[in-house]
């Protein structure tokens, strides 16, 4: 059957889910525990964190469209069950992190999602996605918010790595594919864009200035 082949990815790409809709309403007790099941996975599978993260945000009333998605997500799973990240001994222990956002992607409040990782040795050790608390008014602002909230997973990283007497030397590099908000995260009196930002996602701005972060741009591709 067809429902029952491995997915290649775990979802669609630009998947759009709402809570609206005319899909018929499915067990939440089962959608949540399939939910609850992925989102353990996630602790273990950053290919997983956008998709599951996605998803989850209908737990309360979930349709079919949502458990489509969600069974997607399974077939992947069930198809590469044999992957994962492979560590091995490296001399150059080199934090780097990669951030990203989509613009308005929620149907539903027009919210957009953060999302990065960071690699460090032979693979990624840290990975989050996560839905905005704001609604940003343009893409540099969605990528502005998404970056600062990698800067501040940058920092907490490398206290942890400087108790480990792995101490990060160099500014650690974050890479981001929108040249605008990378303008923004440098320049303190960059135009009127910035009035529109809360005061708490310009952390790395201070993070730049002291050297502990260093934006550079990443094509999308």
């Amino acid at each position: 059957m067809q429902n029952s082949k491995a997915a290649p990815t775990p979802t669609t790409v630009g998947l759009k889910l709402s809570k609206e809709g005319s899909s018929k309403r499915v067990d939440p007790t089962l959608y949540k525990s399939m939910v609850g099941s992925l989102m353990y996975l996630t602790a273990t599978q950053p290919d997983l964190m956008h998709a599951v993260s996605l998803i989850s945000r209908f737990m309360e009333m979930p349709k079919d469209s949502h458990w489509q998605a969600g069974k997607r997500i399974l077939r992947y799973v069930k198809g590469t069950k044999g992957f994962g990240i492979l560590y091995t001994a490296v001399n150059d222990f080199k934090l780097v992190g990669y951030t990203d956002s989509d613009w308005a992607g929620s149907i539903d409040d027009r919210k957009s999602t953060s999302g990065y990782m960071f690699h460090m040795g032979s693979g990624a050790i840290s990975w989050a996605s996560k839905k905005q608390p704001i609604v940003a008014q343009s893409t540099a602002e969605a990528e502005y918010i998404a970056a600062n909230a990698a800067a501040c997973q940058a920092i907490w990283l490398r206290r942890i790595l400087t108790d480990l007497n792995e101490r990060q030397e160099d500014g650690t590099i974050i890479y981001c594919d929108n040249i605008s908000s990378i303008a923004l995260s440098k320049n303190l009196v960059f135009h009127g864009r910035r009035k529109r930002i809360e005061i708490k996602y310009h952390f790395i701005k201070d993070s730049m200035e002291n050297g502990d972060i260093k934006m550079k741009f990443c094509k999308s591709e």
